[in-house]
């Protein structure tokens, strides 16, 4: 199973591509789509364009992609938000399954620890795929993303919520 991580960002996206083999994680590909400059609906088509050239350049059959915290900024949650959006949107017209993981959830299951620093995540990164150095911040974040999916994330979204209903449950 070929699958792509996306972090979202307004002026660097990552994105992060591996291939898993049974429980064999293997690094096939990572980037970023650079949209420093310019108005805002020409920077959404550039992540748009860019996501849509990584799908098309390497076929994967999922994708994960980190959902959006809010920030102390509303600005820059809303500016956020829509970078995430032309990303989704991208996957989606190319038919992509996606899966949306909290940033606790990908540190969790890449680290196993949901409040773990960058740099941690980088090395483990490193580490889990296999690679000669650490990579860039953004790259790194997009394959967590991709890891985080590929080592059954959905669980733990799963067991989150199910934790909370039945506490809930016990309330009644």
């Amino acid at each position: 199973m070929r699958l792509v991580g996306i972090d979202p960002g307004l002026r660097i996206t990552g994105y992060g591509v591996i291939d898993k083999v049974g429980q064999q994680l293997t690094y096939v590909a990572s980037g970023v789509i650079r949209t420093e400059t310019g108005e805002l609906p020409g920077r959404i088509k550039i992540i748009f364009d860019g996501v849509s050239e990584v799908l098309a350049q390497f076929h994967p059959d999922a994708s994960a992609i980190e959902k959006v915290f809010v920030n102390v900024n509303p600005q820059s949650t809303l500016l956020l938000g829509q970078a995430r959006g032309a990303a989704i949107a991208a996957l989606t017209a190319a038919g992509q399954p996606v899966f949306e993981y909290t940033a606790l959830q990908v540190k969790q299951a890449v680290v196993g620890n949901g409040h773990a620093e960058k740099e941690q995540v980088m090395n483990m990164v490193k580490r889990l795929l296999n690679l000669p150095a650490e990579p860039r911040a953004d790259s790194a974040d997009a394959l967590a993303c991709a890891i985080c999916h590929a080592h059954g994330g959905m669980g733990l979204a799963g067991l989150t919520t199910d934790a909370h209903r039945r506490r809930a449950g016990r309330m009644s």
